[in-house]
């Protein structure tokens, strides 16, 4: 019999022979014998294991369940004398408590979906001109303004100053102020110092409106004039100096040139002529009064337009002296102008390409003038000339805001609440370009020419 069955037939699978002799008959075993026989040992010691670990899980759990039942007479215990406290105790209602308020979210896609864009009250075509600025209040200017540019500057915005020459003369005597009450800082001169103090009351000047030709013209040349101050020359007779040089601008450019060209445009007058003329122009004004004060008589129809209506000061001071006057506004212009033996004009600018640069209406007037074929005279200082060129009344212009074509004083004016009104945009345009052809005669103080003359004369006012 094999030794491996012999060791299986022992009690308790141990071997009764010494370990010398186990050991040299497992040496002569063969390999599949010696697996067998280490299989049998674990089985063996697998099964002496077995009745050990039942043993003491079951020991477990009979302790567990005495602990139990010490734990649960324990509570029994507490319970029922719980039950005696609550008896003894007055029992108060308790009111069920209210369950927190939700706070409802509402999504913002919705919300925006729900809102109709607003729509844009712009002319599409003219939206680069609604970039400019139209300051009406004090508020945001920088506090080295002096206060007579403050005062400038509203009196502009809010149309009290509204012509180019007016706007020019007020420039320069604010602009006097300022250099009167000028101190130079220490380390500066004043020739390089006051440049960049007039800066920022520039800067206020075309934020309450765009600077007009004859303000730059002007500007320009007081900065010459300050550059020009010798760094020597002590700063209270440099500011006399600049002072009186800006009264003799003022007088030479302005005052001078509006006597000079009303001499001039007086003998355009005759006895009997229609004058027609459009808005308001100072020139034509003066040129007006004075020929009817040298014995001329003569009858005048003033055209106007909204919003501004200058047409009606202009009446009431030619009224005054006792001129006949007739007032209509561009609606009747075609039926007024077969009367009209000649057209008197004002101009904002003249162009490097000897179109008119004025308060919108005057293209048209000039417009059906040429077709009724009467001459059409420009009255324009100097001053007003600039090199700019413009083919149109679209790149350049200056945009008023649209509630002044409303009627304010109306209760029931069919304009008010427009911007309620769906598709419904309003456009106020300042100026427009008149072509040169239908221009016959530009007076100036340099006389009388043609607008093809217009850049000579430029040229040489800015030269002199």
């Amino acid at each position: 019999m094999p030794v491996a069955e012999e060791i299986k037939n022992t009690p308790n699978g141990t071997q009764d022979t010494d370990p010398e002799a186990s050991e040299a008959e497992i040496q002569k075993l063969s390999n599949a014998e010696r697996k067998k026989l280490k299989k049998a040992e674990k089985a063996a010691k697998r099964a002496q294991e077995k009745p050990q670990t039942a043993s003491g899980q079951s020991a477990e759990i009979a302790a567990q369940g005495q602990q139990g039942k010490k734990n649960s007479t324990k509570q029994g215990a507490s319970a029922a004398q719980e039950k005696k406290s609550q008896e003894k105790k007055q029992v108060v209602p308790q009111q069920p408590l209210k369950p927190l308020p939700v706070r409802q979210v509402q999504k913002p896609e919705k919300a925006i979906a729900e809102q109709p864009p607003k729509e844009v009250k712009k002319v599409a075509l003219f939206g680069h001109l609604y970039g400019q600025s139209h300051r009406t209040t004090l508020a945001g200017a920088s506090k080295d303004v002096h206060p007579a540019v403050l005062a400038l500057g509203l009196q502009m915005s809010n149309y009290v100053i509204c012509g180019s020459s007016a706007r020019c003369v007020g420039t320069l005597l604010a602009f006097k102020r300022v250099i009167q009450s000028y101190v130079t800082p220490p380390g500066t001169s004043l020739p390089r110092n006051l440049t960049a103090h007039l800066s920022p009351q520039i800067e206020y000047l075309t934020s309450c409106r765009p600077m007009s030709a004859s303000m730059g013209n002007a500007i320009r040349w007081l900065k010459l004039e300050i550059n020009d101050v010798d760094i020597e020359t002590p700063e209270e007779r440099a500011k006399t100096d600049l002072c009186e040089a800006i009264d003799n601008f003022i007088r030479e450019r302005i005052t001078v040139a509006d006597q000079v060209i009303t001499s001039t445009a007086v003998n355009k007058i005759r006895d009997g002529d229609v004058i027609l003329t459009f808005a308001k122009s100072h020139v034509v004004q003066q040129t007006l009064i004075k020929a009817y004060r040298q014995g001329v008589r003569f009858r005048v129809i003033i055209v106007d337009s909204r919003p501004l209506f200058e047409g009606k000061n202009l009446a009431k001071a030619l009224a005054d002296v006792g001129i006949e006057v007739q007032y209509s506004f561009t609606h009747a212009l075609a039926h007024f102008t077969k009367d009209a033996t000649k057209v008197f004009l004002g101009a904002h600018s003249m162009l490097s390409n000897g179109r008119l640069y004025s308060r919108i209406g005057t293209a048209i007037v000039a417009m059906m003038a040429k077709e009724a074929d009467v001459p059409v005279i420009v009255c324009c200082e100097s001053v007003k000339f600039t090199d700019r060129v413009a083919l149109d009344s679209i790149v350049i212009n200056e945009v008023v805001p649209p509630d002044e074509l409303t009627l304010k004083h109306e209760k029931f004016s069919p304009l008010n609440g427009w911007k309620d009104v769906p598709s419904l945009q309003l456009l106020d345009l300042m100026y427009d370009v008149t072509p040169a052809e239908y221009i016959t005669l530009v007076i100036t103080e340099h006389g009388s020419l043609p607008p093809s003359s217009v850049p000579s004369i430029h040229r040489l006012s800015t030269n002199t």
